[in-house]
């Protein structure tokens, strides 16, 4: 349903033709659409102004604006103007999460719900204008974005639906299910932002088991083109160059049974493509092989594999094929370069460019003439590890300049090297093993041997390190970045002042095997991190890199602005400015949510705002992702303020930054503080059960203890599966503080004391997929009135009014019982966050006799942290838990205390 929500704006006078019958269009018509244009003065390569009518901000993609009153000068000013709650918004329903960048056009936003239907919100005061959910069929849940022409927002729906709605009123104008002409299954248009140009709204079918990019006249929804990611065999596609190729061959032979892999499944494009009216061209970037077996499985579908792992260039009236250019030849790692192509027109040893930014999840960056699919920077085609099995490509382009590392990283398992390099590698994995120092050293005895008969090593190198497209069959092999790593499905920008393009990137190496679940396994354990960086569009070299610690992959794609700003969201809520030139944090806000969108910026009345989702999504940290449902907005005076006084949401609740084992958490206690290794559970005794390599390979996967146990690790022998013990050595590995790691024959035990509170993931020798994780815990011994904050009463207020000014620190002190001493891990407790607030200081004091004796914990807080996580009132509680050492045994004291907070 649509509900109308007015303000006394005036509306645009559309032709209402409800009498109107289109039985002989696809569509079902309801309302009238104006005639075609683009919107006003848009290009793909021209920075945006006063609005940024697509997802890209421009047809190009660059999320480039023109506009620069907001300042690095004046970023102390910037507050929020206002924040929508869109679900709220009628018809209103309680669903949170989304990952959909928001579009401006004449001053109104108009963005995806976390429902997955459509609002349209007035970008000067937050009100909304209409909000659209279907009524006959269901909404698609996930999006990322609409698109504005000819008076109306395009926007798609479950089963294959297209759907055009009055811009001014939220009418549905027309909803087609797109197909082909003849009726043809285009694939499962899904998720994807709708692209418009001149009369044309482009969707994709992100899923299925053949997909394409579908051409929509916007006038009635009518099928114009269609180009498909897995082509006909026999289809001879010629580019502008004169090259052709049947790009349906490249998938091998069909298979006996009548399969063509080609037309099977993959090679569908996930996300939006770009527009260069000036040439002509629609420019789409297609994902990679997944049919015949399995997405890491190439040994039915030998060849190159077009168009999967591609960028195609076609005509954006007719989708006549112009060019294409493949990042991956046969892939079988899930590393397909699809975030949006950006397009720029740059200078390149003195000559201008017409270029396309082209790569992602590699860590690649492909610098390509738009014109032709020629690459302008220098790519080498570097020869590669192969397994005869998989009928990999003996080379593998790369661009001359590496902006990622190409491998990951071996380092010592030691308690003072945590986290570490953030491309650490978990240990065991392509058989680097610990030594008794901890030093991870190439074992060529270990689980790898098998595959040694059928690889090929070129250049004088003898085995996997790690490094990208390092290849597998059936046992895992660690690589990097991963098919949630590098650049993933998060755009770029591109900056006219600077002439650099801005990269966000996570770190997530990944472990590839046939039978590997989601395209790959993230090794359980590692740190899922991540940042962004920038790098000159005319040379490929980077610039800087500020790795911010959270995942950036995932929708969270910057802005860059005139004024050399940078905006970019975190998905754990915060909303960053960055020096555009350097990479520097300059401003942050906390939001209150996860963000996996891309900010806008706009201009009403002479005022620049800045405007961001935060929805939350879940990839890669799943559950622990704050969910919402705000739009904010954000200008330079800026005087909005939540329920709790503060100007800012509260902090998101803890992220999972290291991937969580296979399976919920089991008490030491009842299970006789045991964990039987190369097993997936106590009790079944079966041939199948024996020597587990399964991911939930350790029983349990997840104990909980107090500190203080001593827990054993079995290698389940006779004594307790009679009929079918294990056969094979198993270990216990540590990581990454190399605690211990036992080696233990069928029957044999290790005893490990745990002494201080922590997580202590380990994985299995014998073969690396199975991992657990000891949780050691300190049972909190309430202190009644240690506690207390000096002054008791806390004014957290901003002098100016905006948040940037609450400043200055608070202090507390904790008493201290006579023989402890403070042993770290300090943090306070509020209402209003489940993060704790950690002090910038905390220190020990003695006093002497004459002032009372005894030792205070003495604890500094910044008002700026606890502003956003506590409400104003009288009474309220505030909860500081800290670790100590009494005679040399790790306990946790806690102590409340209630203030009265002012704002």
């Amino acid at each position: 349903m649509r509900t109308r929500l007015t303000r006394g704006r005036a509306a645009r006078v559309l032709g209402v033709l409800l009498a109107l019958t289109l039985a002989a269009s696809p569509a079902t018509g309801l309302v009238s659409a104006a005639e075609p244009g683009s919107p006003d003065g848009l290009t793909a390569v021209d920075p945006t102004g006063a609005d940024m009518p697509t997802v890209g901000g421009n047809l190009g993609n660059q999320h480039y604006s023109g506009l620069k009153q907001i300042t690095k000068r004046n970023l102390d000013k910037l507050g929020p103007a206002w924040r929508t709650h869109v679900s709220a918004v009628a018809p209103a329903s309680d669903d949170v999460g989304q990952q959909t960048t928001p579009i401006v056009v004449d001053g109104i936003i108009y963005t995806d719900t976390p429902s997955g239907g459509v609002i349209a919100v007035d970008g000067k005061t937050g009100d909304a204008e209409w909000k659209w959910e279907p009524e006959g069929f269901d909404t698609s849940g996930t999006r990322r974005g609409v698109s504005a022409g000819d008076g109306m927002i395009f926007t798609i729906a479950d089963e294959n639906r297209v759907v055009a709605l009055d811009q001014e009123t939220g009418e549905e104008v027309w909803v087609v299910q797109a197909q082909g002409p003849n009726g043809e299954d285009v694939g499962n248009v899904d998720r994807v932002a709708t692209v418009y140009n001149d009369g044309i709204v482009y969707a994709h079918a992100a899923n299925g088991d053949r997909a394409a990019v579908v051409a929509l006249d916007s006038s009635d929804g009518s099928h114009i083109w269609h180009f498909f990611g897995g082509p006909d065999r026999g289809t001879i596609f010629t580019d502008v160059n004169g090259n052709s190729v049947d790009a349906g061959a490249t998938w091998g032979p069909v298979l006996p049974d009548g399969t063509d892999c080609a037309l099977e499944g993959g090679s569908t494009p996930w996300i939006h493509g770009a527009v260069d009216p000036e040439l002509g061209m629609y420019y789409m970037t297609f994902g990679n092989a997944r049919s015949c077996t399995s997405s890491q499985d190439g040994s039915q579908r030998p060849g190159d594999n077009l168009f999967s792992s591609t960028m195609v260039a076609v005509d954006m009236t007719t989708g006549e094929y112009k060019w294409h250019y493949q990042s991956i030849k046969h892939d079988v790692w899930d590393m397909d370069n699809v975030h949006p192509p950006t397009l720029a027109d740059i200078k390149v040893k003195g000559k201008t460019r017409k270029v396309v930014f082209y790569g992602s999840k590699s860590g690649h960056q492909f610098v390509i003439d738009r014109t032709n699919g020629k690459s302008v920077l220098p790519v080498v085609e570097k020869p590669m590890i192969t397994d005869s099995r998989q009928n990999h490509a003996l080379t593998q382009p790369f661009p001359e300049q590496r902006l990622l590392p190409e491998c990951v990283v071996w380092e010592k398992l030691d308690r003072d090297n945590v986290p570490g390099d953030p491309w650490r590698a978990v240990p065991n994995y392509n058989g680097y093993q610990p030594d008794e120092d901890g030093n991870l050293l190439f074992n060529p005895d270990s689980y790898v041997k098998q595959d040694e008969p059928f690889l090929t090593y070129p250049g004088g190198q003898d085995h996997r390190k790690g490094c990208m497209y390092d290849p597998q069959w059936d046992l895992p092999i660690l690589s990097t970045t991963s098919q949630n790593g590098g650049g993933d499905w998060s755009n770029h920008a591109y900056s006219h002042r600077t002439n650099m393009v801005y990269f966000p990137y996570g770190t997530n190496p990944v472990a590839h095997w046939n039978g590997a679940g989601a395209n790959g396994q993230r090794a359980i354990g590692q740190y899922q991190t991540g940042g962004i960086l920038a790098y000159d569009a005319s040379t490929g070299k980077k610039r800087w890199t500020n790795h911010l610690g959270t995942d950036m992959s995932h929708g969270q794609g910057p802005l860059v602005t005139a004024s050399d700003l940078l905006f970019v969201g975190q998905i754990d809520g915060k909303l960053l400015a960055m020096n555009a030139r350097n990479g520097d944090v300059l401003w942050d806000f906390q939001t209150g949510s996860g963000i996996a969108a891309a900010p806008v910026t706009y201009e009403i009345d002479g005022e620049q705002y800045v405007a961001i989702l935060a929805a939350g999504s879940t990839n890669p940290y799943g559950a622990s992702v704050t969910q919402g449902d705000s739009l904010w907005a954000f200008k330079l005076g800026g005087s909005y303020t939540t329920e709790s006084g503060s100007q800012e949401g509260p902090d998101t609740a803890p992220l999972s930054i290291r991937r969580p084992v296979m399976g919920g958490p089991v008490e030491g206690s009842t299970v006789d503080n045991t964990v039987l290794l190369g097993r997936t559970d106590r009790s079944t005794d079966t041939a199948a059960a024996q020597d587990s390599t399964s991911q939930r390979g350790m029983a349990p996967t997840h104990l909980r203890v107090p500190v203080g146990t001593t827990v054993t690790f079995r290698n389940p022998g006779v004594e307790t599966f009679p009929n079918f013990p294990n056969q094979l050595e198993h270990c216990a590995t540590q990581y990454f503080e190399g605690e211990f790691n036992p080696r233990l024959q069928p029957g044999e035990t290790y005893e490990h004391t745990f002494d201080r509170a922590g997580e202590y993931f380990f994985n299995d020798c014998t073969d690396p997929r199975p991992a657990g994780k000891i949780e050691v815990y300190l049972e909190p011994q309430d202190q009644p009135g240690a506690f207390r904050f000096i002054p008791s009463w806390l004014h957290l207020g901003p002098v100016t009014g905006q948040f940037t000014n609450v400043r200055g620190k608070v202090t507390a002190t904790f008493d201290v019982p006579r023989g402890y001493r403070y042993d770290g891990d300090a943090v306070l407790k509020t209402p209003l966050s489940a993060s704790p607030v950690v002090p910038t200081k905390v220190s020990t004091v003695t006093l002497p006799p004459s002032l009372g004796g005894g030792t205070k914990l003495v604890v500094q807080l910044d008002r700026a942290d606890l502003d956003n996580n506590v409400p104003e009132g009288n009474g309220v509680a505030l909860t500081l838990t800290a670790n100590f050492l009494d005679k040399g045994v790790q306990k946790q004291l806690t102590s409340t205390a209630t203030v009265k907070v002012t704002k």
